[in-house]
């Protein structure tokens, strides 16, 4: 009878895949060289990609290459983490030996939460998850120093969160060495939410990583395999019925010829399950039986796990997995320790005929086999298999420990995300749970600063495991939970203060982050609660964090005191993240004050390499962020793109993807302004798409709308300009968001010729009131908006109102710090741009802001400066005119180079009027050259005569029929003239165009003035 189970359905031919294999070795050949390769396999299930994975797993072994597999198991989301990465390298460890453990040398403390084999773990420290991650990378660089390695990852769609982080680190973080990496996946499983999604989102973005789609079988492919099965060709009716049932799915394929095989011929049940449960119904009653409690187990089952569930003798227990593996329904594994399902869907199909009793009671024959005998599986998997059995098993009573437990053992692997699940489920069984068993539960792990246990005993209380979920929540990224349990402690009426006050702070932080709040009114619940209390870490986290409110949102003078309040009382309770982060928020203040720049700087560099140096992970994300922003302020962008990029790498290193999207944008500013537009584009573009939080997300779309303006790219910049107000909501006004789109709305509407939209934004500011502080971002607002009054300035339908906007941007300058270069060249720019509002043409007033801008690097603001400087020349006249051409010059060299093609019109129509040469030299015979003479990208658009003198007139706010009026013409030919000028401006309605004309200054004060009337004296010539 054996030898008839023992006829197998799998080919011994391997059939197609010749272009999948092709992908695989040739990531293989280009690892060889030293660059490392990361390869992703996806397919339906069943459709081949573990036979895919063998055979390049046995060609790279022939071509002297080290590999290892790795399976994800479905027990992975219940607390089991990095088990993939941990069983390949159990593989290299039993390959290379005393080799892996040289090249883990003096790490192995912390490598041993992946490789157990290599001693005791060492002592969790706050930056251990990033140092782990670091350390793997390390380990593998070293081990491909002479050979190459791959590593093969199976089914990545079950595969735990910490699995895939760890991996995208890999891909990432892996320059050098001669590594592949390749992981499969089932493509049907990965629906809209689920998580593997986004990790395939991030694979895609990642050049150096390679992708392969297992198709379904052709007609000729099934034919090869049937005939590789049964080692002849099959017949047509035979073929066509496989092949139609099977759908070239080569799974079903096996399982459709093996049921024939056995005399099924009457046909078989549509059902998916039915089918593959023909072959395990074909075995004997104790095989069926092995099967069973094999499903109940997990992907693979140690053999004397299954010993001591099943209640087989071992002879018998033989037998029948004789008869399992024979029957391809079983595989042993790779390590010869077990056995698991040659295919998990014969597993899930085993699994769902059970019985609910059926299956309760296996889980709990599992579970008590565990407790008995603790070494049946291996020591780093034992808290989390157990806590999966008694839940499943439901027994409250049992699983409540032992998830707990569990809870713990993830914690230790940083794995955080799976201990959040963990502690889901213990919250899910704590009413169940009996009072004597919940009364011998003691705190299990730590939860940020919270207080140490005030109660009359030391047992873990309820409130108590709330604490711990919102610091897991937070922690692996998911801050809705978060702040759904922290306001579900809230509503428990009996709490100490000082724990109400840590929940209170961290709602604060959770509205914050967000964009539900401003997280103020929290802020200031907690610091009632804590401010009779003796001091506290959590008294001295509540006021760094009212320090670092008041610095977002309205940096006064008492925000000295609290933080220099927090930092005292941080040290004496021995708080070192919140002393930390305290002291960033002081020394940036004093950046930001202008009361000691250097002095401020020196102090948040001498804070980033504590951060470093300690791996104080709590003010990782934001050291960096903050000292870049802190130089980019004071006007130093070079330094500011340098510590930028420091932080993108650190951010990196920690697994802290909004840091790195912070750090992005701080890059993305500097090299904005340093006048790198394409670089700071793909910064910008970046951290648009890393940003997880509403924030980071938002002020990427403002870096790029920025951008957009500055090429004249209207409606990207406003579409950008819409999406950042959506993120950042009405909830959480803070100056370096509200002000900066609001610098921008003023810049777009003016561009646009809607000048009546940009000053009603700045009422709106204004009515609403300018932060004491933030002078970095008032002073630029301020700057815009003075340009976009003064631009208006000729148009009659602005005249209304104009003396009011100009006498509200007075009062908003005036008093307001100019202490640091960078404030006073904006300020300086300032009062040139008001100046020229109120028809003040004043070239010393250019000049000064074009000498303040000229030291600080910023070739944007220079080149605008010494545009207007020549105009005020030119329009003064006198001798310093000849100045304005090597000024005109200059600007426009700058502007063709930036890109910013606004300017590069106003400075080339400037010169066309003033007939002078754009390259600041005369003509070879010592004559101006005529304007004519200026062509190309810089000339506009040429009009006739007729529409030069109809544009003026647009421009001065005439209708159709005025224009008529004036002109003697119909007003027909009027509106024909008109949507002439439109199309060849590029304009969208009457008041782009006159914004166009303004700022390419197609007409003098003289022409603009009411009272001027007829065609004009203009030359047409000078038009363009």
């Amino acid at each position: 009878m054996l030898g008839d189970v023992q006829k197998t359905s799998v080919s011994p031919v391997f059939v197609g895949r010749t272009e999948e294999l092709g992908v695989l070795a040739d990531a293989l050949a280009r690892a060889a060289t030293g660059e490392p390769q990361s390869v992703l396999v996806g397919g339906e299930a069943g459709v081949g990609k573990t036979r895919l994975i063998d055979e390049f797993l046995a060609a790279a072994g022939a071509a002297g290459a080290v590999t290892a597999l790795g399976g994800c198991v479905e027990i992975g989301s219940d607390g089991l983490p990095f088990a993939p990465v941990s069983t390949a390298l159990r593989g290299l460890h039993r390959q290379l030996g005393d080799e892996l453990t040289r090249a883990a040398a003096g790490q192995e403390g912390e490598l041993a939460r992946l490789l157990p084999e290599l001693g005791e773990t060492a002592r969790e420290s706050e930056d251990g998850r990033a140092r782990l991650f670091e350390l793997t990378a390390r380990l593998l660089e070293r081990l491909t120093t002479d050979r190459t390695i791959v590593l093969a990852i199976e089914d990545l769609h079950w595969a735990d969160r910490s699995t895939r982080e760890l991996l995208s680190y890999l891909f990432r973080s892996l320059h050098t060495a001669r590594l592949v990496i390749v992981a499969t996946y089932r493509s049907d499983d990965i629906h809209r939410r689920h998580p593997l999604r986004p990790f395939l989102a991030e694979a895609d973005r990642m050049r150096a990583l390679g992708r392969v789609e297992v198709s379904r079988f052709t007609r000729d492919e099934v034919h090869a395999q049937l005939t590789g099965i049964s080692g002849s060709a099959p017949d047509h009716s035979l073929l066509d019925r496989v092949f139609e049932r099977s759908d070239g799915n080569a799974f079903f394929v096996e399982e459709l010829a093996a049921s024939i095989a056995g005399g099924c011929r009457s046909g078989l049940s549509d059902s998916l399950r039915e089918l593959l449960l023909v072959r395990i119904e074909a075995l004997g009653e104790d095989a069926q039986r092995v099967v069973r409690v094999a499903a109940v187990g997990g992907s693979a089952v140690e053999y004397a796990l299954l010993r001591a569930v099943a209640g087989l003798d071992e002879d018998a227990l033989i037998e029948a997995l004789r008869q399992a593996v024979g029957a391809s329904v079983l595989v042993p594994t790779s390590d010869g320790d077990g056995y698991r399902f040659r295919h998990s869907l014969a597993r899930e199909a085993v699994a769902d005929d059970l019985l609910p009793g059926e299956c309760s009671r296996l889980q709990r024959r599992y579970a008590e086999a565990l407790e008995a005998q603790p070494g049946l599986v291996r020591a780093d998997e034992l808290a989390a298999r157990l806590a999966l059995h008694w839940y499943h098993a439901h027994e409250p009573a049992k699983a409540l420990p032992a998830v707990l437990e569990a809870s713990v053992h993830a914690r230790r692997r940083y794995a955080y995300a799976e201990k959040l699940r963990l502690l889901e489920r213990a919250l899910e069984l704590w009413e169940d749970v009996p009072e004597e068993v919940r009364a011998v539960q003691r705190p299990l792990d730590f939860a940020d600063v919270y207080p140490a246990c005030g109660c009359d005993d030391d047992a873990l209380h309820y409130i108590d495991l709330l604490a711990e979920i919102v610091v897991a929540a937070n922690l692996s990224g998911d801050q809705e939970r978060a702040l759904a349990i922290a306001k579900k402690a809230l509503r428990k009426l009996e709490m100490d203060p000082l724990r109400a006050a840590w929940f209170w702070l961290q709602r604060s932080k959770l509205m914050t982050g967000l964009g539900r709040g401003d997280g103020r009114p929290e802020l200031d619940t907690a610091l009632e609660l804590v401010a009779d209390l003796p001091p506290s870490a959590v008294h001295a986290e509540v006021l760094a964090q009212l320090a670092g409110w008041a610095a977002l949102h309205d940096p006064g003078p008492e925000l000295s005191a609290t933080a220099e309040q927090a930092i005292a009382m941080a040290r004496a309770v021995g708080a070192e993240s919140t002393e930390l982060s305290a002291r960033l928020t002081l020394a940036g203040h004093r950046v930001d004050t202008g009361t000691d720049v250097d002095g401020g700087l020196a102090e948040m560099a001498e804070v980033c390499a504590r951060v470093v140096a300690g791996g104080v992970v709590g003010v990782v994300g934001r050291s960096h962020i903050n000292l870049a922003s802190a130089l980019q302020g004071a006007g130093r962008s070079a330094r500011a793109a340098e510590v930028a990029r420091e932080g993108i790498a650190l951010a990196d290193r920690y697994c802290l993807d909004d840091a790195r999207a912070w750090a992005r944008n701080n890059l993305a500013s500097a090299l904005f302004v340093l006048g790198r537009w394409d670089e700071a584009e793909r910064a910008a573009e970046e951290a648009r798409r890393e940003a997880r939080g509403i924030k980071p997300g938002g002020f990427a779309d403002i870096r790029l709308a920025a951008i957009a303006l500055a090429r004249g790219d209207l409606e990207r910049a406003e579409r950008l300009l819409a999406a950042a107000r959506e993120r950042f909501g009405t909830h959480d006004p803070q100056p370096q968001s509200t002000l900066v789109l609001a610098r921008y709305a003023i810049e777009l509407s003016a561009a646009r010729g809607r000048y009546a939209e940009a000053r009603a934004e700045l009422e709106r500011v204004l009515a609403e009131g300018l932060p004491r502080g933030a002078h970095r971002y008032v002073w630029p607002f301020l700057a815009s908006a003075a340009a976009a009054e003064a631009d208006a300035r000729e148009l009659p339908e602005t005249a209304a109102g104009r003396s009011a906007a100009l006498d509200g941007l007075r009062a908003a300058a005036e008093g307001r710090s100019r202490a640091i270069p960078l404030r006073r060249a904006f300020g300086l720019l300032f009062d040139a741009e008001l100046a020229r509002a109120d028809g003040i043409s004043d070239a010393g007033r250019w000049e000064e802001a074009a000498g303040a801008f000229e030291p600080l690097d910023r070739p944007l603001e220079l080149a605008r400066a010494r545009h207007r400087w020549a105009e005020a020349l030119l329009t003064e006249g006198g001798p310093a005119a000849e100045h304005a051409a090597g000024l005109l010059a200059r600007a426009h060299t700058e502007a063709v180079r930036l890109g910013a093609r606004p300017l590069r019109e106003a400075t080339a129509s400037l010169a066309r009027r003033a007939r002078l040469p754009l390259a600041g030299e005369p003509a070879p015979d010592g004559r101006t050259p005529a304007p004519e003479a200026v062509t190309g990208a810089d000339a506009p658009p040429r009009l006739t005569p007729r529409e030069h003198d109809v544009l003026r007139l647009v421009t001065l706010g005439r209708s159709n029929r005025q224009i008529a009026e004036e002109l003697f013409i119909s007003p027909k030919t009027a509106s024909v003239h008109v949507s002439n000028i439109l199309a060849k401006l590029g304009a969208a309605g009457r008041g782009e165009a006159a914004a166009t004309a303004h700022r390419l200054g197609l007409f003098g004060p003289s022409e603009l003035s009411p009272s001027a009337v007829g065609p004009s004296a203009v030359s047409p010539s000078a038009v363009g």
